[in-house]
């Protein structure tokens, strides 16, 4: 049974006299217990399809249509106070930069207490033994002295911990991970890595983890979507995609992780080679007959491209 649904999703931006569209037509699911990585370069839209979900995007002029469903409940169509509701409580997320996204000038125990009063109704007193429990789930060692800490006094790696345990107060049932590794050094990075999937095993809880490194889900996702523009190019299992990719784009994402660089040597001859009029890859692998409304081919089991459709 799913416990996320994003259906036919659009969201665009309206900057000065431009029309930004961030994500156009993304339809996927999430079931209970599943891990599922969104991968993609800067600008694919991936973290816009974060915010669509919690709507965070209350300060920005938007358009968007398509519908999003959680626990059978249509949230896209939820109001500010509705959805207060579920961030946090049933929708946790964690952030690219931890150290940003805690407040500079309050101590780690005053952050973590604060959400268990508000989202937990809890006592001061309870807040404070559980915020202590809550640094030992995420292998804090010294919770005590982190407690006492600012942000600033603590490591990336560290504040992404404690992000890590703000995000799990409240026992979410869905974990949406943004980029949760960039800002943190190579050994901390695989130390969140191990923490979030031992974390997923135990609490038993979905997770979206996005990301534009390939080497970051080979470990943890079991199944992947490519994102390219706004738009789903590839979907298939992990393990597929490490090892069949169809797509060129994708193709050029696990070459870029094979080489561990940036760019792959021949990006540039590809993406001008499958370059279209509308700047997107255009892959020719052509469809006929069957669900002419599509533009995804199943390739094989639970593995669909996008191509282009033939009449």
């Amino acid at each position: 049974m799913s416990l996320l649904k994003v259906k036919n999703l659009h969201t665009y931006f309206q900057s000065n006299n431009n029309l930004i569209k961030a994500v156009k037509g993304v339809t996927f699911d999430i079931k209970r217990k599943e891990t599922l990585g969104i991968i993609g370069d800067s600008g694919s839209g991936k973290s816009q399809i974060a915010m669509s979900i919690l709507k965070l995007f209350s300060n920005l002029p938007i358009i968007s249509k398509g519908t999003i469903s959680f626990q059978k409940e249509i949230i896209s169509d939820f109001d500010e106070k509705q959805m207060r509701k579920i961030r946090g409580n049933k929708i946790a997320m964690i952030f690219q930069d931890p150290v940003s996204s805690l407040n500079p000038v309050l101590k780690i125990k005053k952050q973590i207490i604060e959400v268990l009063t508000l989202h937990r109704k809890m006592s001061k007193k309870e807040a404070k033994k559980e915020s202590i429990n809550l640094l030992d789930k995420v292998e804090i060692l010294d919770p005590f002295r982190v407690m006492e800490s600012y942000p600033f006094q603590l490591s990336g790696g560290m504040c992404q911990r404690v992000m890590i345990a703000i995000a799990l107060a409240c026992d979410p049932e869905l974990l949406i991970a943004d980029e949760p590794t960039t800002a943190i050094d190579v050994l901390a990075q695989k130390e969140i890595l191990t923490l979030i999937k031992k974390i997923q095993k135990k609490n038993k809880m979905a997770i979206l983890f996005i990301t534009h490194d390939l080497g970051v889900l080979s470990s943890l996702v079991e199944n992947i979507i490519v994102l390219y523009k706004g738009e789903i190019i590839e979907q298939a299992p992990c393990n597929v995609i490490l090892n069949n990719p169809i797509h060129p784009y994708t193709k050029k994402l696990l070459n870029d992780f094979l080489i561990t660089s940036i760019h792959s040597q021949n990006y540039k001859e590809i993406e001008n080679f499958f370059k279209s009029e509308n700047d997107s890859f255009n892959f020719n692998v052509f469809k006929k007959t069957a669900e002419p409304d599509s533009d995804f081919l199943e390739v094989n089991e639970k593995h669909f491209v996008r191509c282009t459709i033939t009449k």
